[in-house]
């Protein structure tokens, strides 16, 4: 049986000054840090034992993947393209604040997080879940069973999560907010309610 386990990084100096940060490629704090560490404990404790892990290729993925696969001792993620955050185009380096002025009503707001859909430029859920799709398939094609480590974003995880269950992208989005350092567990042997491990 193939596990995949979608962890969305720890916080980034983006996330700590409430900056949309998209393609941005900021370090982590000395929270996402500690988030990634707390992170990589709990993995221990639970025994999971990963086959591989892969990363996306910006700063915050690669260094929370870092922190995990060291404290388990796993070889370096692998760089996997595809896991990079959604582009969000003009809203790119925009405070959080502007979400709704700039981008109303083309919107979805949640208890977690407000979700702007087509602003100029940046990636629209469907072809994000067109991505996320694509990832998958790399990664069912090259893994038959065990556990898969992927490290990556907030709008990508939660599009690997409804590319798996073949959710619509808009009921993906409302289930629940994807926090920095939050995991998602998607096997054949649980339904999407069961996906989200709560900290």
């Amino acid at each position: 049986m193939l596990n995949i386990y979608i962890v969305r990084h720890g916080q980034d100096e983006d996330n700590a000054k409430l900056i949309l940060n998209g393609h941005r490629d900021k370090s982590l704090t000395t929270l996402g840090k500690k988030q990634a560490q707390e992170l990589a404990h709990t993995s221990k404790k639970l025994k999971v034992d990963f086959s591989a892990a892969y990363a996306s290729p910006l700063k915050r993925a690669q260094e929370t993947a870092t922190v995990i696969t060291k404290e388990l001792k796993l070889k370096k993620a692998k760089v996997l393209a595809g896991l990079i955050e959604r582009d969000f185009g003009i809203m790119t380096g925009k405070p959080y604040s502007d979400i709704i002025p700039l981008c109303a009503p083309r919107l979805v707001l949640t208890a977690g997080v407000n979700y702007f859909l087509n602003p100029y430029g940046a990636e629209t859920f469907p072809q994000l879940l067109i991505r996320a799709k694509k990832v998958l398939a790399e990664i069912k094609k090259s893994y038959k069973s065990g556990n898969i480590l992927l490290v990556t974003h907030g709008d990508m995880g939660k599009m690997l999560f409804a590319a798996y269950y073949h959710l619509d992208w808009l009921k993906a989005i409302k289930m629940f907010y994807l926090k920095n350092s939050d995991a998602l567990l998607l096997s054949p042997g649980l339904n999407p309610k069961q996906a989200y491990i709560a900290k």
